[in-house]
C-alpha cells in the first residue's frame, strides 16, 4: 500500500486492546496480482474516506482454498480453510468485508461447515452501505456522459443473489448504466471460474472471455465494470483479443468509486 493509504493489521488492534469495525480480507488475486492490487488500494483509499475502523492480516492471511476445492483437492481446501479459521476464530472476526466473490463465497457459505461463522459481505454491498449511511459522500461529475456496463461476476451474481448493490453504487457515478443481452441471473461467466483461471481452455470456437467481451461490447459502453479480480483479467484479456484497448476501460466498481470521491 502506497504511502497515502492507512492500513493496520489485526495484530495492531489486537496490541491496542480495540476490534476493528470489519476485517477486509484482500484475497490471494488482491495481494499479489499487479492489476488487482489496484482494486485493494482503491477499496482502502474508500474506506479511508469514509473513516471505516478496518484491519488486514497481513501475512496472516492464506488462501481461502477455493481453488484447490473447485479443481476437487477437498483436502487441500480443509487444510487451507481450517487455518484460516484459527486463525479468524482466535481474533474473534465477526465481519468480513472482500473484493473477490471467489473468497465471499467460500467464507459466507462453506466456512460455517468447518466452525468458521462470520458476517460476510462483498464490498460493493459494503460501500453502498457507506453511502446509504451517510459516511461516503460520491461525487457525480468524474464519470458522467459516459456509458457504463456491469459484468456479473459468477459467484456473486447466480451464486449468492448480489445483483442490486453495485448497480445501485454505479448508480451513483451518475453514469449512463447500459445492461448487456445476458445479465445477471443470465449473465455468462468470464471463464475464470472453477479453477478454469489457471488452465488452458478447451478447443471451440471462441474462448468464453472473447465471447463475454462482445456481449459487452454490443452495448457500445465506454467502461466494463466488475466486482471481481478474476473477472477483470479474463475481461481486460478480452478487450485485446477484440483489439478494443484504446476504446474500452474494464475497471472494478471500486475503482470507479474512488475516482469519485475526491
Amino acid at each position: 500500500m502506497s504511502d497515502t493509504l492507512q492500513v493496520k493489521t489485526m495484530e495492531e488492534f489486537i496490541a491496542q486492546g480495540t476490534q476493528p469495525e470489519i476485517l477486509f480480507w484482500v484475497g490471494s488475486a488482491g495481494s499479489y496480482d499487479d492489476r488487482a492490487k489496484k482494486i485493494s488500494r482503491a477499496f482502502v483509499k474508500i474506506l479511508n474516506k469514509a473513516n471505516v475502523d478496518f484491519a488486514v492480516l497481513g501475512p496472516e492471511e492464506s488462501c481461502t482454498g477455493d481453488v484447490a476445492k473447485r479443481a476437487g483437492n477437498e483436502f487441500l481446501f480443509q487444510m487451507q480453510a481450517i487455518m484460516n479459521i484459527e486463525v479468524l476464530n482466535g481474533y474473534e472476526i465477526k465481519r468480513i468485508v472482500t473484493c473477490d466473490p471467489h473468497s465471499f463465497n467460500t467464507i459466507k457459505n462453506e466456512y460455517p461447515g468447518l466452525g468458521g461463522n462470520y458476517e460476510v459481505i462483498h464490498h460493493t454491498q459494503y460501500i453502498k452501505e457507506l453511502i446509504d449511511g451517510g459516511r461516503l459522500s460520491v461525487k457525480g461529475e468524474f464519470y458522467k456522459g459516459k456509458r457504463v456496463t456491469f459484468h456479473d461476476p459468477c459467484y456473486l451474481g447466480r451464486a449468492n443473489s448480489v445483483y442490486d448493490a453495485p448497480r445501485d453504487v454505479l448508480n451513483k457515478t451518475n453514469a449512463d448504466i447500459v445492461e448487456m443481452k445476458r445479465s445477471k441471473k443470465t449473465a455468462l461467466c468470464c471463464g475464470a471460474g472453477g479453477a478454469q483461471m489457471f488452465k488452458e481452455p478447451e478447443k471451440g470456437d471462441m474462448d468464453i472471455n472473447v465471447l463475454r467481451t462482445k456481449d459487452a461490447l454490443e452495448t457500445n459502453a465506454n467502461i466494463i465494470a466488475t466486482g471481481c479480480p478474476y473477472c477483470n483479467t479474463m475481461m481486460t484479456d478480452g478487450i485485446k483479443a477484440h483489439e478494443k484497448e484504446g476504446e474500452v476501460a474494464v475497471l472494478d466498481v471500486a475503482e470507479l468509486i474512488s475516482n469519485s470521491i475526491d
